[in-house]
This record gives C-alpha cells, structure tokens and sequence, in this order.
C-alpha cells in the first residue's frame, strides 16, 4: 500500500507550525504525493488564521512542484452542538474541511457522551469532509457510534500519523486507532490518512500510520488515499446534493 495524498497539514500561518506554503508543497512533490491538503487551523486556536485568510484562497495556485494543492481548514468542534469556528457560507468555498476537538478549544465537558455528539453532529454538517485525529483517550468517544455515523453522513474518519509519534500529546492514540480501524474494517466504512505535518519534512509522512495499517492488514480499498480518484468524492463537498 502506498499513500499518495495528505489530507491534513499546516504552514507558518497557522501560529505554531515552521514552513511556508511554498516548503510544504515542494517536500510533498519531493517525496512524490499526487496531492496535499493545506488545513491551517481556525480562528478559536490561539494565533492562527483569521476568516478572511481563508477567504482569499482563490490567489493560491491549486498546481506547485507537480502537487496538487487542497486549500482548506481544521475546523475547531466547540461544544457537544458540534459548533464550529468558520461560518458555512466560508466553509463551502474550501477545497476540503477537517473537523477536530483540541481541548484547548473545546467549551464542553469532555465526556464521551458530549464527545460523541460533537462528532456527529459535525459529521451531519454537509461542509466537513473529515473527522481529525478522533483517537485521544483525553477526549473520550463512542467509536462504534463515530463509525456508523461516518458511514451514514459520507464522512472520513483519519488516521493521524503525528498522533503516533512517541511525543504526541495525545494519550492511547494506537490502541484507540486499532479499535476504530477494526469498527472501519466491520461497516466498510472509509478512512483518510493525514500526516498533520507542521513542518515540511514531515508533509506527507506517514511511516507510522502505514506501519499500523499494515500490522492490522486493514484493507486497501477502504483507504482513499492511495489514489488521489479515490477521494476525490469525498472532498469539494461531494456530500453536498448537486454541488457538483
């Protein structure tokens, strides 16, 4: 198996990452992606992008260094409502939206009950193409009822490899990917992989996620990123009706 497209990353304008638009794309052709999402994080993170940066994504080439660009946003999930901290109206005009729960964001009692809701009700939002690293044991959640859902709302569910590194923040990320990606495997439901690199050297890393992929012998087909065709109904809002 051989991943060709990221679906999760960030550059400098998301406050806390160390490369340029322009660095991410060139290691994502370096290492030979057909595709790279750039998913810089939404205004509720402290010292990112604001809503017009994502509003003038038109002037970016969506073509550099033999890469095609995705130009999109992690949004952040505020509460058990699964608010969001992007308007619609911004939102469908990305090329790809994550969805994710970073506790420093997040305005509810982590509970898996709460956690739970917020996560389906931000997969039944047409505008979110994927769930983002739904594997932190800080943020407990009902994987059986995160797959189905995915299921039912056309939704991804990621297989975050910076989630693996042994200095993640986030607490019994392997096991709890183990338990959605055997969920995933029972409903056939399809997962995305995201390096969530913040820095260009790991654009498009995904040596970790693969590994586990492989120890599991999780089945190819259901990875939509081994060919950029495979996704492609997933993301520009393929969950809207008639969008496209």
């Amino acid at each position: 198996m051989r991943i060709l497209v990221d679906t999760h990353s960030h550059t400098i304008a998301s406050g806390h990452a160390y490369s340029t638009l322009s660095e991410m794309a060139r290691a994502a052709g370096g290492r030979g992606l057909q595709a790279l999402a750039i998913t810089e994080h939404a205004p509720e993170m402290e010292n990112s992008c604001g809503r017009f940066y994502f509003m003038n994504y038109d002037v970016v080439p969506r073509e550099m260094n033999g890469v095609r660009l995705l130009m999109g946003a992690e949004l952040n999930i505020l509460d058990a409502q699964g608010t969001v901290d992007l308007p619609e109206n911004v939102c469908r005009d990305l090329d790809i939206a994550v969805a994710s729960i970073h506790p420093p964001c997040y305005r509810s009692e982590p509970t898996k009950e709460n956690n739970t809701r917020a996560y389906v009700e931000a997969m039944k939002k047409p505008y979110i193409n994927i769930i983002g690293h739904p594997d932190d044991s800080r943020v407990p959640v009902d994987y059986e009822i995160l797959v189905k859902t995915a299921k039912e709302t056309g939704t991804l569910l990621e297989l975050n490899n910076s989630s693996l590194r042994p200095q993640s923040s986030r607490v019994g990320a392997r096991e709890n990917m183990l338990v959605m990606l055997d969920l995933c495997r029972q409903y056939e439901v399809p997962i995305t992989t995201g390096s969530d690199a913040h820095i260009d050297v790991d654009a498009g890393n995904f040596t970790r996620a693969e590994e586990l992929l492989e120890y599991c012998g999780f089945p190819e087909e259901l990875v939509v990123t081994t060919d950029f065709e495979k996704i492609r109904p997933f993301i520009n809002f393929g969950k809207i009706p008639g969008n496209r």
